[in-house]
């Protein structure tokens, strides 16, 4: 028999798909969502690619009676809800720590009166900051960091304490976190308090670090959204995608519906609770090169841009290490990276996307935040 879950920011990006893999278990689906203006537009309609069998409550996290009247009858609680993007988080600070800071805490003072099987948290990669490194002896450096006179003068790679070359290499959960922008510093507040407010009062909670996540539903129109969204938005009005330093820093893409399989296996796997779980592709993508292949799936010859500059929160390598995935979960991603391009334009395709990217850009120069 299925189980009656609640998803936080269940008419989102990566909440709207989890919603789908939940229904197509057998799960009762109630979304509570605010519908923002950032992601959904001006009219904050329910979302036309929202499930219809999806019990959607409009309210904020940060309102107690609303996630009061959410929490009731659930089995599950999925939290998603959260103020997203760094370069934004470094000049709205009150808003970043209040929807993702007080509004866990809101929705945990309501959980600890009606305690759930399982609460899942959306952590994210940032927490890490920098990736994890080698040093040329074959050691581990958890330290890497790059300094601001570093930046200025065009020197981007990360380099040890005495000044040395470093190699990334994947990142597993261990790393110890190094949290460089607020909207980091937010996301580990959500994950943190949810591992110790669950082992405190018995609830089975799951922290999940999503990396890179992209795909249909993203909002495109959003300059604070994912990387590949923004590239999206501007080769569909004929514009060059803006890529900050000299392109070849390292990401892990990772496609939504595997985001969504990974959330569907931590619900059901008994190892799970009490981690924080990598879930990314495994794989590691230059920027640069993302967005050649974008270029190339979306049909243009527009050849992407270069700035030469680095925005202040930015690292330079993080890709995700997901041994752990695979182990407590059984989760394998399915979706190749330019399977889930060609997805994204096609779902894009006949639909108003407004670029805003250079606003986004010319707001972080307008208040120093990029180098």
């Amino acid at each position: 028999m299925g189980k009656h879950i609640l998803i936080t920011g269940g008419a989102g990006f990566i909440g709207s798909h989890l919603a789908d893999e939940l229904l197509r278990k057998g799960h009762r689906v109630r979304a509570l969502d605010n519908l923002s203006r950032q992601v959904h537009g001006s009219a904050r309609e329910r979302p036309e690619y929202l499930d219809p069998e999806v019990e959607l409550v409009i309210g904020d996290v940060r309102d107690r009676d609303a996630v009061s009247r959410a929490l009731s009858g659930v089995d599950a609680v999925f939290h998603f809800a959260a103020a997203v993007g760094v370069g934004q988080s470094m000049y709205e600070l009150d808003m970043y720590a209040d929807v993702n800071t007080r509004g866990t805490a809101v929705l945990l003072e309501e959980l600890i009166k009606r305690p759930v099987e399982r609460l899942l948290v959306a952590s994210s990669m940032s927490v890490y900051g920098e990736g994890l490194y080698s040093r040329p002896d074959g050691s581990i450096d958890e330290r890497a960091a790059r300094s601001v006179e570093s930046l200025k003068r065009g020197e981007w790679e990360a380099l040890d304490r005495d000044g040395g070359r470093l190699t990334p290499v994947p990142t597993p959960e261990s790393k110890t976190p190094s949290l460089t922008s607020v909207y980091a510093l937010t996301k580990y507040d959500q994950e943190t308090v949810c591992l110790m407010t669950g082992k405190a009062y018995g609830i089975p909670t799951v922290a999940l670090r999503f990396f890179n996540a992209y795909g249909e539903r993203q909002s495109a129109s959003n300059p604070y959204t994912g990387v590949l969204a923004i590239f999206a938005s501007r080769l569909l009005n004929g514009k060059a995608p803006l890529i900050y330093e000299d392109g070849l820093q390292m990401r892990d893409f990772v496609s939504v519906k595997d985001v969504a399989r990974a959330c569907v296996l931590a619900l059901e796997s008994p190892s799970a609770p009490g981690n924080a779980i990598n879930v990314g592709s495994g794989r590691r993508y230059a920027v640069i090169e993302v967005a050649g292949l974008m270029s190339r799936v979306f049909g243009t010859e527009i050849t992407p841009e270069v700035t030469g500059k680095c925005r202040v929160g930015d690292i330079r390598h993080c890709f995700a290490d997901i041994t752990l995935a695979k182990k407590a979960l059984g989760y394998e991603p399915e979706v190749t990276l330019e399977e889930g391009v060609r997805e994204l334009r096609s779902w894009l395709d006949g639909r108003a996307v407004f670029d805003r990217s250079a606003e986004a850009s010319a707001e972080l120069s307008y208040r120093g935040l990029t180098l």
